[in-house]
């Protein structure tokens, strides 16, 4: 089960309905997709996504870059083949652009593992169960007028959600936020919680204010209150309001989480598949959270996080968010407000192959003479 060949790609994937988030329009997703090869002629496959285009192209040339060390590997050793890509790129990390390189790489491993062991993903990382519970967080911008978001919390419930995350203004006075939210869960008509997304925008006096604001109005859920840096203030506010203080998808590295959870600042923690740069270490900064009595959630990219999510004790739900759907044949449906996980090996998505030629937007030329990375 040696990998004797690696391609790295760059899509630019369309958006249905372009949207305005943190001061930009988003009419596109960015992918770097990482396909692994064997020599049994399995192939596995793992990708990142970003709205944005910023050094997409750089993170692109370092994974293409690191690929060159996993010619030769086993496909099964995910941990060994993480540790040395990370070794050989030490002085650049941890965390950073090196993860975001490493992340699809590794994503790409375990499919291919998966495939290679005819396994679901989810069952090869310990099968905690088949199932993880989902909610909305599509199409709930803080650019929507009030009538607009109130539909489409009406379109998530009606889909099956029993959730649903608003992102919140960064300064708007606390009235007004605890009015979106107030719209939101009249919309949902009692069979939606709905969450709240400050993405870092807020002081702790103001968080506080719209915290106790928010939760007049029906929030159940605050994320990124604070800058995700400021452990002490997200441990005060979880002291001081009533509904969970969630956030983590800012951390790059286990010593970052490990300290976050000693410092008791968070009910919740998100993890980013693509900042921790992959799975191999996703897994141990979910049972570092289980030890610690913390609930653990994916952020974005569902279709992968779910297996993560099914796979551990701590997992508790999943963000759904599927910027990447255009390039997939499928992507996971929520039914009952949870995603069932199938018996197909590995992550079980399958690639549109028309789709990936079709918005692929740099070849992958290779990089050293003689390799077979490109």
């Amino acid at each position: 089960m040696k990998i004797i060949d690696v391609r790295v790609d760059v899509l630019k994937t369309p958006v249905a309905n372009a949207y305005a988030a943190a001061g930009r329009v988003v009419d596109a997703n960015w992918q770097i997709l990482a396909r692994v090869t064997t020599e049994d002629g399995v192939e596995g496959f793992g990708y990142i996504v970003q709205p944005r285009a910023d050094l997409i192209p750089a993170i692109a040339c370092a994974a293409r870059e690191l690929a060159h060390d996993l010619i030769g590997r086993r496909v099964d050793e995910p941990e060994a083949a993480w540790n040395a890509l990370a070794a050989r790129a030490d002085w650049v990390g941890p965390g950073g652009l090196l993860h975001w390189a490493l992340a699809p790489l590794d994503i790409a491993l375990w499919d291919a593992a998966g495939k290679s062991l005819g396994q679901p993903l989810f069952r090869m990382l310990g099968g905690a169960r088949n199932t993880v519970a989902a909610y909305a967080s599509d199409n709930l911008w803080y650019s929507l007028s009030l009538e607009a978001l109130a539909e489409s919390v009406k379109t998530h419930v009606a889909d099956g959600f029993s959730g649903a995350k608003l992102r919140l203004s960064h300064s708007a006075p606390a009235h007004e936020q605890a009015e979106r939210v107030a719209v939101a869960h009249q919309a949902g008509g009692g069979a939606c919680r709905i969450m709240v997304d400050a993405t870092q925008g807020w002081d702790e006096v103001f968080a506080l204010r719209a915290g106790r604001a928010i939760e007049a109005a029906g929030g159940v859920w605050l994320e990124d209150p604070l800058h995700h840096s400021d452990l002490a203030g997200l441990a005060r506010l979880r002291g001081r309001l009533d509904m969970p203080i969630t956030g983590g998808e800012h951390y790059y590295t286990l010593a970052q989480v490990r300290e976050c959870l000693q410092a008791q600042a968070l009910d919740v923690l998100i993890l980013d598949l693509a900042r921790v740069g992959g799975i191999t270490p996703w897994r141990k900064m979910a049972a570092l959270a289980e030890a610690f009595g913390v609930r653990v959630c994916g952020h974005v990219v569902p279709e992968v996080h779910a297996h993560l999510l099914a796979s551990s004790a701590a997992g508790a739900e999943v963000e759904y968010m599927p910027r990447s759907e255009a390039m997939l044949s499928a992507m996971p449906q929520v039914r009952g407000g949870v995603i069932e996980l199938g018996e197909a090996p590995g992550h079980g998505l399958v690639l549109d192959e028309d789709a990936v030629q079709r918005y692929r937007v740099e070849s992958g030329a290779d990089l050293g003479k003689g390799s077979t990375a490109r």
